[in-house]
């Protein structure tokens, strides 16, 4: 099990999550924090048909890594999907990973929520570190403007501080 702090933002689609976690996440850079994020998606294609690396996966290469100076890629053929904990164990040298979706998954959130896509939050107010919203919602926790990335990811900081803190 990793240390690394791991919060998930989460809500409907459409609700502006991506657009606030770049956001949030420049905030967080500013502080001097590693980031790392984990993006639950439902099927994605990250070669190129036609390059180098995608014709070594289609000859049957079950592991694919792409390095180069700046970047590095591991792609990986999987039986099945793994878990958020298996990806998280998989991360080091980072202060913080943040995820964007894995609203099932049993870690801290920040839900996003507006009042023109949603009638009612995703989350149980316990699961909750903050909300962002449109509107104001009365659950319990911080509940911040849509567009405060600077409060939310303040928020972030005493929550990473907290629980560095009990460790």
């Amino acid at each position: 099990m990793s240390d690394i702090p791991v919060i998930s933002f989460v809500a409907k689609s459409g609700t502006g999550k991506t657009t606030l976690l770049e956001k949030v996440i420049k905030e967080l850079k500013k502080r001097g924090l590693r980031i790392a994020i984990i993006k639950h998606a439902h099927e994605f294609e990250i070669d190129k048909p036609g390059k180098d690396s995608w014709r070594h996966a289609k000859a049957g290469a079950d592991i694919v890594a792409l390095s180069s100076f700046e970047k590095f890629a591991l792609i990986e053929k999987l039986q099945k999907e793994i878990t958020l904990d298996e990806i998280v164990s998989r991360i080091s040298g980072v202060d913080l990973i943040l995820t964007e979706g894995y609203k099932k998954e049993n870690k801290p959130k920040i839900e996003v929520f507006r009042s023109e896509v949603s009638k009612q939050l995703l989350s149980k107010p316990e699961e909750l570190i903050a909300i962002a919203s449109d509107v104001r919602l009365d659950v319990g926790v911080p509940c911040y403007d849509i567009d405060d990335a600077e409060g939310i990811a303040a928020e972030i900081q005493h929550y990473i501080d907290r629980t560095i803190d009990t460790l």
